[in-house]
């Protein structure tokens, strides 16, 4: 999938099977691959001659490489377009110097990957990049459609309670509410482009040789242990950066991943913090924020009176620059805050001096945030970063909820609760716990390195 989020884990597993001896043929958008050069520069494509790149095109017409493709239309475009572009460039690779393409591994929803390695006679594995409770969600989005609960009836839902509703059917799920379940079901049109987007994709998913996915054993064996019940072989491999660390040690490749240019000051700036006294803040590389909520995050962390780093992206503002007012920047220039457009945020979350982070729960930021035992403040608005709050609020005890009313004094309340208060300090316990099970995972003998070496025997 053409986004960040997806991006980062693929290269991880690209690099993990490049130094067990796989040619690699890295396969990016046209749009994508353009970003990834304006970001990293021509150097950074040239890896080795084993580890190549190649480009397919989106469908879409041409657009701001500072901005993301929209959503909808991507979705939409890739549904319908990619196919015969990419089962082409599958077939250009079999006459070339390069040996033929003997696997195809596909992001679990972009099918067009499976469909093109069926139609050639090559196997495929799915990568699963997000939760595995993320893709139980999807796989059950038929049935909330069979039992009337999605799309919503009318607009009203989405305040009167409804989304309350129990679900408690749904296996490994326990019994969660539909609010938080992958938040495309907040839509009152049946023909909505990513609600059915993501359904249709995530039907291909039995049909994948294998699946690989991005996720602890150990952390979500409930929902893990009902998937096994109805898929093919399953592969759990989290934390896939971790891993990569683990078994690409020797590798000296560096993989170009970042569709931001990325702002390696804010390290220096962290050297510079006492430990645990900094907040880091990153909504991620897709959400959008109003002005308005902008500013309530801005000032509840000033007001909370703590260190924070906060990366802001140029077109976080949907149609508009995201730029904090001269009031707030004279509210904490006392070195209290940093801003940047990007960050390395792998290493952000290791540093010593972060003691928590408000984040928009996306999988790798989840995943990060407990491979850096740091307690989380959720802020979900988009895909499965809902049901990713769920675990880590309701399940996990590592994260606390901020509304999608945001409001500075409950954003500022929130940040004082976890940086310094009791339920903080019993959720960094928590945090701690789950640091130990991903480096546990991740071992020669731990679940995650014996599931990657397994599957190199099947291969």
């Amino acid at each position: 999938m053409p986004t960040q989020g997806h991006i980062k884990p693929f290269l991880k597993l690209a690099k993990i099977l490049h130094s067990r001896g796989f040619f690699i043929t890295f396969v990016y958008t046209e749009f994508d691959y353009a970003r990834l050069l304006k970001a990293g520069g021509q150097d950074a494509m040239k890896v080795s001659d084993d580890f190549q790149f190649e480009t397919i095109p989106d469908g879409l017409p041409p657009s701001d490489l500072d901005s993301n493709r929209h959503i909808p239309s991507l979705c939409d475009s890739l549904s319908k377009n990619v196919l015969v572009p990419f089962r082409d460039l599958i077939t250009r690779l079999g006459t070339t110097a390069a040996p033929p393409v003997s696997l195809v591994i596909w992001d679990g929803i972009m099918s067009f990957g499976r469909k093109a390695a069926a139609e050639l006679g090559i196997p495929d594995i799915m990568f699963w990049t997000a939760s595995a409770s993320g893709l139980m969600s999807y796989l059950h989005y038929p049935q909330l459609i069979d039992k009337g609960l999605a799309p919503l009836k009318d607009e009203s839902d989405l305040t009167n309670g409804f989304l309350n509703t129990h679900v408690d059917w749904i296996p490994g799920m326990g019994d969660i509410q539909l609010r938080y379940l992958p938040a495309f079901i907040r839509t009152t049109d049946p023909d909505d482009i990513l609600f059915n987007y993501v359904t249709n994709e995530t039907r291909e998913a039995p049909k994948a040789t294998a699946i690989v996915i991005n996720t602890l054993q150990d952390l979500e064996h409930q929902v893990l242990d009902a998937l096994k019940q109805m898929f093919p072989p399953i592969y759990t491999v989290g934390s896939i950066s971790m891993l990569c660390k683990q078994m690409s040690n020797n590798s000296s490749i560096s993989l170009p991943s970042n569709l931001w240019k990325e702002d390696a000051s804010c390290m220096e700036w962290l050297d510079r913090r006492e430990p645990k006294s900094v907040v880091y803040v990153n909504f991620g590389s897709i959400i959008n924020l109003s002005m308005e909520c902008l500013l309530e995050f801005a000032w509840g962390l000033a007001n909370s009176n703590h260190f924070f780093l906060w990366v802001i992206r140029s077109d976080l503002i949907s149609g508009d620059k995201a730029i904090l007012p001269q009031a707030f920047l004279r509210e904490i220039a006392k070195e209290r805050c940093l801003v940047a457009s990007w960050c390395p945020q792998e290493e952000v979350l290791l540093h010593p001096s972060v003691g928590a982070f408000l984040t928009h729960c996306g999988w790798n930021s989840i995943l990060e945030s407990i491979c850096g035992g740091v307690p989380i403040l959720c802020y979900p608005a988009f895909a499965e970063q809902t049901t990713n709050c769920y675990f880590a609020c309701k399940k996990w005890g590592i994260g606390m909820e901020i509304g999608s009313d945001v409001k500075r004094d409950e954003v500022e309340g929130a940040i004082n609760e976890v940086m310094v208060g009791a339920k903080g300090k019993d959720m960094r316990k928590k945090a701690g716990k789950l640091k130990e099970m991903a480096e546990k995972a991740v071992k020669e003998d731990g679940t995650s390195s014996s599931n990657m070496n397994v599957l190199f025997n099947a291969l």
